[in-house]
């Protein structure tokens, strides 16, 4: 199991969302990875999010949903993984991250990051989320 971030700040009259790409496709993707031992799930989450975008913020102790995605392994084998998804309320985009020259991140607005991400379970995430973020908080 991984976990996401679902970065976002207000946008005056909606929200806007972060996504990043991955390091190996290009694709549209939210922050993620595994929990380290002992790890609170959406501190994993948060932290995830720090070191793919450079971000810092308010993490959601509340988890938005959950989806599945093909994680392929170094040997070429496709697994079934499952991603929880935590949102996160950003308050501090970093000019300089660990992940900086390895991904590119843009803040879109909700319906441009539906379209954006491939995971459908994942677009149904952020659509819900995006009604109403501040019941997350």
């Amino acid at each position: 199991m991984q976990v996401a971030a679902l970065p976002w700040r207000d946008a005056g009259d909606g929200v806007e969302i972060m996504l990043i790409t991955s390091r190996d496709t290009g694709r549209w993707v939210l922050p993620k990875g595994w929990p380290e031992a002992r790890e609170p799930l959406c501190e994993a989450a948060a932290r995830e999010a720090g070191e793919e975008a450079g971000l810092r913020g308010r993490v959601s102790h509340l988890e938005a949903g959950r989806y599945f995605y093909a994680k392929v392994l170094a040997s070429g084998e496709e697994v079934p993984c499952e991603v929880l998804v935590f949102p996160l309320h950003v308050d501090k985009v970093a000019d300089r991250w660990k992940e900086k020259h390895s991904r590119t991140r843009k803040w879109v607005r909700a319906s441009e990051a539906v379209r954006m991400v491939n995971e459908p379970d994942l677009c149904q995430i952020i659509a819900y989320f995006c009604a109403d973020p501040h019941s997350f908080s």
